[in-house]
Order: structure tokens, then C-alpha cells, then sequence
């Protein structure tokens, strides 16, 4: 029998996100239901409803959800119901990727998580008055009481963490300490610079923190994340709105460059100047996402001292052994999440969503 829930359903790009009563559909075999506790609000979610990236209107976005398994698929084997769990991305599982442990660079993932707006064989999760609407975001359309999730978006975790605590690790967390951790991978005395200290940026420093890094730097425009970023784990933090960027990083280096640095701004002249400020052999992870076609300018010849420069989707994680380990590390005190969670009730999407744009809320956390 289908299953009324609850959802934010945004109409139209530009429209607000609408509490709106919806039907999910009966989960399939590799399909669970989840009772939501917490679901993070991110810009990716933010750009879906802007209609500047691709994705069936009307529809369900949410893609960091927490919540508690109610029913599962026949063939589904791991979780069963009563297990917390996180949800993160979804992927097919079966191609080269997936199998070898990468499935962030799965080659079905835009069909699977944004694209398509539904199930792989084109099923409808998520209906409205006898139609369709947009669901399966990321495997999972969390901004709703009940969600049809896909069984690889399932992470079981510890049932004794809060869930609203660790909501944001399926998606703007493990970015950014993933983009440290499994690019970067810095060594002792090494520099790591980040560009923009919202979630994702904040994250990479708690990340750089705790690796044998010894310069930490954090790079924005506003002056309370800065303060927020030493306290997280930065050795030195830059006001790009009032020091120039280039001799301010040379400084802080000794003018031997960055060995690592996390662009998060999706700005394109951002991520040319952290390119520039690398040293011989450094790394540029670009982990902001512009709108789809932008390019940038690089000095080619500036390149040539060995300089990286990789793209990155969630972290390149494989989420049943990451996302646990994360939230062990929140547990125990270890990466303080909570400095950048503000908790907002389910019902005050649209205020979560203003807070957001206006920089007052770093990760809004809606709670069911």
C-alpha cells in the first residue's frame, strides 16, 4: 500500500519550498523506509530549488537525512528496522567505480541521484493527487517525514549519537574532510590553505586538525567564521575582503606556497588565485560547484612546478566504512560538528533556508 507522509515539495525553480501531503510508493526489493529525525539543508539543495540545476519540478530534495529504518525491501540485508541510520548518495554498485571502492565517481551517479527524479527503471517514488512528483534525490528526497530510500544510501550507525548531530555527514561533511583526507593527505609540517569557511570549508579544517599539518588556513569574507575556524583547528586565518589574498598566503608559507588547498567558494577568480598560491607539487581540490559550463582562466606555464589540480564529488567516499568512522569522531568530541549546526523544526524550512542565504545559519539541521 502506498504511504502518506509529509514532504517540502518545491513546485517550480525559484518557488519556496511547501509543506505538502505526498504518497511513497511501496519499497522495491533494495528499498527501505525511513522515519526522519534530522536532514541538513545544503546549497546543492538550494541550487535544485533555484531551477539552476537539472532536476524533475515539482519535487522532494533533501539529501543529508538521519532517521530511523521503519520497513525494508525483501532483498534488502543491511539494516532491518529500528536501525539508525545516515543517508548519503546512491549508486549503482556494478561499475568499475563503484567496484573498486570509488562509487562518489559512479558511472550512473547524475542519472541516479539528480538527474532522473525517480527510481533507475524510471518508476515514480514519490506521487501527489495520482502524479508524479521529483523524488529519489540522492537516492534518498529527505525533506519529508517519510522517506523511500535506496539501500545503498543507507549507512547504519551508532544508535547512541543524536541523529540531528550527524545529519550533515552524508553530503557537505565528508566533501570536505574527504577532499583532506583522501586527496590532500598532508604530511607532517605541511600547509593546507581553505577557500570559504561555510560547512563544507569549516569541515576541511576540523579535518586538517587532525592530521600532521602544522599551517592551517582559512580564507573568507566574514569575520565570525574566521573566529569559528581558529576555534575548529586553523593555525591562521585571512580576510580576503581586506588583505590581499596572494601576499597574505605567501606570508603565512614562508613563500614556499601551499601544499593543499580546498577551493569550496565555486567561484572561478577564487580558484585561480588558489591555484597561483600553490607550491611546487602542491594540490588544489576543487570541491565548489559553479553553474554547469563554467570555465576557468590558468597560467599553464605556472602549472609546470608539478601543481595538481582534481575535482572532487562528496569526498570520494565509500560511505558504509567513512560515514561510521565520522561518526565516532563526533562522538567522541573528536570533530565538533555541533559548532556549525543550527536546528530548525521541519515545519520552518523556508526560515532555515533565509538564515542560509543570508550567512546567519553555516548548517541549518531541520528536525522531525
Amino acid at each position: 500500500m502506498p504511504i502518506p507522509t509529509r514532504a517540502a515539495v518545491v513546485e517550480s525553480g525559484g518557488a519556496p519550498f511547501t509543506l505538502t501531503d505526498v504518497v511513497l510508493d511501496d519499497p522495491g526489493p533494495h528499498e527501505a523506509v525511513v522515519r526522519m529525525a534530522a536532514a541538513g539543508l545544503c546549497h546543492t539543495d538550494l541550487s535544485v530549488a533555484s531551477g539552476a540545476l537539472p532536476f524533475p519540478l515539482p519535487g522532494v530534495l533533501g539529501h543529508e537525512g538521519a532517521g530511523v529504518v521503519e520497513a525494508v525491501g525483501s532483498a534488502v540485508t543491511g539494516v532491518t528496522p529500528g536501525d539508525h541510520v545516515v543517508l548519503s548518495f546512491t549508486s549503482c554498485g556494478a561499475c568499475r567505480n563503484c567496484q573498486g571502492g570509488h562509487p562518489a565517481y559512479c558511472a550512473s551517479w547524475l542519472p541516479y541521484n539528480l538527474l532522473a527524479g525517480g527510481r533507475a527503471d524510471g518508476t515514480a517514488t514519490i506521487g501527489r493527487a495520482g502524479e508524479p512528483v521529483g523524488g529519489h534525490f540522492f537516492g534518498q528526497s529527505s525533506f519529508a517525514e517519510r522517506a523511500l530510500v535506496d539501500e545503498r544510501s543507507l549507512v547504519k550507525v551508532d544508535p547512541d549519537v543524536p541523529l540531528a548531530s550527524i545529519a550533515p555527514l552524508g553530503c557537505g561533511v565528508q566533501t570536505g574532510v574527504g577532499a583532506v583526507w583522501h586527496v590532500l593527505e598532508p604530511r607532517a609540517g605541511g600547509a593546507v590553505v581553505v577557500l570559504g569557511a561555510g560547512a563544507v570549508g569549516l569541515s576541511a579544517v576540523m579535518a586538517a586538525a587532525l592530521t600532521p599539518a602544522t599551517t592551517i588556513v582559512a580564507v573568507d569574507r566574514v569575520g565570525e567564521r574566521l573566529r569559528l575556524a581558529l576555534e575548529l583547528g586553523a593555525t591562521h586565518t585571512v580576510d580576503a575582503g581586506e588583505e590581499d589574498l596572494a601576499a597574505a598566503l605567501a606570508d603565512v608559507t614562508g613563500g614556499q606556497g601551499a601544499d593543499g588547498v580546498v577551493e569550496t567558494t565555486g567561484n572561478v577568480g577564487v580558484l585561480r588565485q588558489g591555484v597561483d598560491a600553490l607550491g611546487a607539487r602542491g594540490t588544489l581540490v576543487v570541491v565548489g560547484a559553479p553553474p554547469f559550463g563554467t570555465e576557468v582562466c590558468l597560467d599553464v606555464n605556472g602549472l609546470l612546478g608539478g601543481k595538481r589540480i582534481v575535482g572532487l564529488t562528496l569526498g570520494d567516499s565509500e560511505t558504509q566504512a567513512f560515514i561510521p568512522a565520522l561518526v565516532r569522531l563526533v562522538r567522541d568530541g573528536r570533530l565538533p560538528l555541533h559548532r556549525l549546526i543550527s536546528t530548525y523544526p521541519f515545519a520552518d524550512i523556508e526560515q532555515a533556508v533565509r538564515d542560509m542565504k543570508a550567512g546567519k545559519a553555516i548548517k541549518p539541521v531541520l528536525t522531525f
